[in-house]
């Protein structure tokens, strides 16, 4: 089955921020992905706006404070992150008072990064907005199709992963 991009897609539509994939690029399913993670994190970012955070930082908060002061090499892994993206993301962390590092009491190499008491009071907010983005992206779905779309996504995430792998 070959699907065809639709000639009225979003590229022209003015609720469809950038980037705009290059001609070469074809593929519906490539401009859907890029469409939809665009305006996901738009969407996270207009949501943490009046927190202080940014988008992946409320991932690292909800973590410690689940799990307690942890390496951050350890968060690295967490939010999917390198090295010195969470460097910068930890000192903009540390800069606005929601965490402090230490050094490691085992490690010397090892840096620890704690949650702050004053990030406490960002704690139901934060965990609030997650759900609130799930349900402003799916809103109109019906059970059966958010379940569809649950499936097809693991199913492309699967795909992917495999796909990187194999590389």
């Amino acid at each position: 089955m070959t699907i065809q991009p639709d000639e009225d897609a979003c590229p022209s539509q003015p609720n469809c921020p950038g980037p705009v994939l290059p001609a070469g690029a074809n593929g519906p399913l490539n401009h859907a992905i890029v469409r939809v993670a665009k305006l996901h994190h738009l969407l996270a970012k207009q949501l943490l706006r009046h927190t202080g955070l940014h988008p992946g930082q409320e991932v690292v908060m909800m973590h410690l404070w689940e799990h307690g002061p942890q390496r951050q090499v350890d968060l690295i892994r967490v939010a999917g992150s390198d090295a010195a993206t969470m460097t910068r993301m930890v000192q903009r962390l540390e800069r606005a008072g929601f965490v402090r590092r230490r050094p490691s009491p085992t490690d010397g190499r090892a840096v620890i990064i704690e949650a702050t008491t004053a990030s406490q009071a960002l704690r139901g907010e934060i965990e609030g907005l997650w759900p609130r983005l799930e349900q402003l992206s799916t809103d109109g779905f019906t059970r059966e199709e958010y379940a569809g779309l649950i499936d097809l996504l693991d199913r492309l995430a699967e795909n992917l992963a495999r796909a990187t792998t194999e590389q």
